[in-house]
């Protein structure tokens, strides 16, 4: 994942970057608030983790600002802080924060946070996938899927979601192509 680390202390922000790089993730740091909001809007990151206790920007301004720039695709935003207690958890929630972890933060922990924060951007991108534009045929109507193959409109919904079909005809078809075929093959 390309994840954002955005933390004014030295030393800290490099440990957590030499943690995440060596588990795979894209990372780029920023050491405060300012900062990591001007790198956010140039460029798409699946995670930010920032603290909260920054100069300039602090965690939560920077993580209401991210969900007010409403981007197309979400963004997890996890609080990393030395402050703790229930109404701490509770005022990063409000701000619109999806984890808090306090410090000093386990890396095992952290870990599995990012497993959860990967699934969470992975469904989201695939309800915007549902939700966007489909490449239909004009004539038969059938959808190109993600490996360019054409299905019915039946498999495709049915492939992604729980949705299940049942086959009628509606009046107009009724009137424009089953009536004049009956009329057509009934005896006269």
């Amino acid at each position: 994942m390309r994840i954002l680390i955005v933390e004014d202390d030295f030393d800290a922000r490099d440990m957590l970057q030499v943690l995440l790089e060596l588990d795979g993730h894209d990372v780029i740091p920023a050491k405060n608030g300012e900062e990591g909001w001007k790198l956010f809007q140039r460029g798409h990151f699946s995670v930010v983790i920032s603290d909260w206790l920054m100069p300039e920007t602090d965690g939560l301004e920077l993580c209401r600002r991210i969900r007010a720039a409403e981007s197309p695709r979400y963004c997890y935003v996890m609080l990393l802080s030395a402050l703790s207690g229930k109404s701490r958890y509770l005022e990063a929630m409000r701000a619109g924060m999806d984890d808090f972890i306090t410090k000093p933060y386990d890396p095992d922990e952290l870990r599995a946070r990012l497993l959860v924060a990967e699934r969470i951007v992975g469904l989201q991108d695939r309800v915007k996938h549902l939700e966007g534009v489909l490449p239909t045929c004009m004539y038969c109507k059938k959808i190109r899927d993600e490996r360019s193959h054409w299905i019915s409109i039946e498999n495709y919904i049915s492939q992604r979601s729980e949705a299940s079909f049942s086959h009628g005809v509606c009046p107009t078809c009724y009137e424009d192509v089953v009536k004049p075929e009956l009329d057509r093959i009934r005896p006269k």
